[in-house]
């Protein structure tokens, strides 16, 4: 019997290195502005509010963590900009 089925793999692609509008928190679908990397694998999303509600347990399960939380300072200058 010949069938036609794809193989399936269960790697996952990548995570980007900047953080876009795209991107949505896991627990409210806000603008993610942190990225955490799961040691046993994968990752979540959160927006700044739910980084710092979740952050002490966050940093227990984290391999890795990507926090551009600092994009929301009105005060940090404007990417491209010369300040």
């Amino acid at each position: 019997m010949n069938r036609n089925e794809a193989d399936v793999t269960t790697a996952t692609a990548p995570s980007q290195a900047v953080l876009t509008a795209g991107d949505r928190c896991d627990r409210c679908g806000a603008q993610a502005y942190l990225r955490v990397e799961i040691k046993t694998g994968g990752e979540l999303l959160f927006c700044a509010h739910h980084a710092r509600e979740h952050g002490e347990k966050l940093r227990e399960v984290a391999a890795t963590v990507h926090d551009e939380t600092h994009k929301l300072d009105p005060a940090a200058p404007a990417a491209g900009s010369d300040a």
